[in-house]
């Protein structure tokens, strides 16, 4: 996947140079041909306008093809002689300004972003991942390998070519995540989760912000090194903050504990074959499984899905629910399955996920 290394100002200043440059050498070659034109008519008015303009492009083009006009006096000379060198000077500032933004690499900065801009405008549902740290990336390689379109944000251009390396199929924007302009070209209106992993709090906090003033409506993670952050984190509207060093001491108390079931979690994380993940689906309202048993929803069609949960509306758990248990509006499944069994169940349940695993 190409990066996009220069910032949305970089390439937008680029652009403006290039329009500048390249339009202003154009302009000049409209002029100088004009004027030349107009000059070989008045000095051979027989000669006609046609003519006056082929006299002029090969002089301009010092191709020298021949007398279209009748040069007799010193002055028409003169005026062909200015014109060649006046024509000259233009060809060489257009071609050298051309060349110049080609080989610096500009013209290829903007190209890129057209292209990148393009495909980000045809996601949708896709999901947002700020940062260039560790926890970033294993987020952002936890979502791919379970299939969810995702669209990294970095700070600088060199954090873009170590995170290329680990996660090549992802689009990577260089930019603020705190800024606007930048979080709407990683299509966060149309995104439907977002996740701030930067390593300092505040760029944490002011992205969480953003981004909840750009989509009211999109869901929120935050990464806090403090866990005494979280409530600072949820003002600004994230829907969930994760410390990793909270998580991290529950991890290694795991450890010692019941390491069988921390071995058994990680086989099912780490095995790209098996590629098992707990999940969940939400039953719409207005769903025509609702008043339904769970036995009669046709949960056994899909067999790689195991239900292990559910979770009303109103807050209540159901470890291990009775398959007679009435499906409500609301209603979340939490299952045991791959990716593509996660998509079976959506679509036949007729459901609602965060973001849709991609086929």
């Amino acid at each position: 996947m190409d990066i996009y290394p220069p910032t949305a100002q970089d390439v937008d200043r680029d652009l403006k140079d290039l329009r500048v440059r390249l339009f202003g050498g154009a302009a000049y070659m409209f002029a100088v041909t004009l004027v030349g034109t107009v000059g070989f008519h008045v000095i051979d008015p027989s000669a006609g306008w046609v003519r006056a303009f082929f006299m002029t492009a090969i002089t301009l083009t010092t191709v020298g093809f021949g007398y279209e006009v009748e040069l007799a006096t010193e002055g028409a000379f003169i005026f062909t002689a200015v014109l060649i060198l006046l024509g000259m000077g233009g060809v060489a500032y257009f071609v050298t300004t051309a060349t110049a933004f080609i080989l610096e690499g500009q013209l290829g900065h903007v190209f890129r972003r057209r292209r990148m801009e393009k495909e980000l405008a045809r996601l949708d549902r896709h999901l947002i991942v700020c940062g260039s740290g560790q926890t970033a990336i294993y987020t952002a390689r936890e979502l791919v390998s379970v299939r969810r379109p995702v669209v990294m944000v970095v700070e600088r251009a060199e954090d873009a070519s170590r995170v290329s390396d680990t996660l090549q199929d992802v689009p990577t924007l260089v930019g603020d995540p705190s800024k606007e302009e930048v979080l709407l070209l990683a299509g966060v209106k149309r995104a439907t989760g977002f996740v701030a992993a930067m390593e300092s709090d505040k760029d944490n906090l002011v992205a969480t912000l953003t981004a909840r003033q750009l989509n009211p409506n999109i869901r929120i993670v935050t990464r806090t090194g403090e866990v005494e952050a979280e409530a600072r984190l949820r003002k600004v509207g994230a829907d969930a903050v994760v410390s990793p060093n909270f998580i991290g001491g529950l991890r290694m108390a795991s450890e010692l504990i019941r390491p069988t079931v921390v071995t058994f979690l990680d086989t099912m994380l780490r095995n790209r074959d098996l590629n098992l993940r707990i999940d969940e689906i939400q039953i719409p309202e207005g769903s025509p499984l609702v008043g339904r048993a769970l036995n009669e929803i046709g949960l056994e069609k899909i067999p790689g899905a195991l239900l292990l949960a559910e979770r009303d509306q109103d807050g209540t758990w159901r470890y291990n629910p009775p398959r007679s248990q009435p499906v409500t509006p609301g209603m979340i499944l939490i299952f045991l399955g791959s990716p593509k069994d996660a998509r079976a169940l959506c679509d036949h349940v007729g459901g609602v996920m965060i973001s849709q695993p991609t086929a």
